[in-house]
């Protein structure tokens, strides 16, 4: 039962540091009027809708990456990772693709007003761009928490996602007076070190040693 609690925990602070991290975003967007605030907030629900699959390959690939090392077969779950990140790309980058090009109609369907429409489509197209990242970053994830190796993806999202993102943000909108196009950037750049960092963790191997 300890174990189950320990393991809980991490799975909670990762959901935790991810969830919470877009209300910072929000309130530095909100510094720019309710346009700027009402674009970015479209374009956050369309975004969590449009990686639902790339979750449910990522969970397919932990689930795999638990059966082969309770088998001894180490080799394999890794290669049912990579297998899971290679496709998570191609889909991501299909539909970040999709966003890039269609943005305006997209963001249409949500919003009428000239002004958020402009936001809004701006911060789509940009987070378009990083969706191969967001697509990777997912499979590690996943695959350490497979493996039972479940505070290594709480001490990327910490770093990633509260130390680089969210004061980025903050330096591209105000420091660098970026504005919103600041905000909006930092996300993709923040989940780009994500999937590198969790790529280089990933080929170190230590979550092949990990017992539960």
């Amino acid at each position: 039962m300890l174990g189950i609690l320990r393991i809980g925990a991490s799975g909670m602070a990762q959901n935790i540091l991810n969830t919470a991290v877009w209300i910072g975003m929000i309130k530095i967007v909100a510094q720019f009027g309710s346009a700027a605030l009402a674009g970015y907030t479209i374009v956050i629900r369309i975004v969590i809708f449009a990686i639902l699959p790339a979750w449910g390959l990522s969970n397919a690939g932990a689930t795999l990456v638990g059966q082969n090392l309770g088998a001894g077969q180490s080799a394999r779950a890794e290669s049912a990772v990579w297998y899971t990140v290679r496709y998570n790309i191609l889909i991501l980058s299909f539909v970040g693709a999709l966003f890039v090009v269609a943005a305006v109609p997209i963001i249409r369907l949500f919003t009428q007003d000239p002004a958020t429409l402009n936001y809004g489509v701006h911060a789509l197209r940009i987070n378009g761009l990083g969706f191969p990242c967001y697509a990777a970053g997912l499979c590690w994830a996943s695959a350490f928490n497979g493996a039972g190796d479940t505070w290594t993806p709480v001490v990327l999202d910490f770093v990633c996602l509260w130390l680089c993102e969210l004061p980025l943000a903050w330096l591209l909108a105000n420091h660098f007076h970026a504005g919103p196009t600041g905000v909006f950037s930092a996300t993709p750049i923040a989940c780009t070190l994500l999937a590198v960092a969790g790529a280089v963790l990933f080929r170190r191997g230590r979550w092949k040693l990990r017992k539960i």
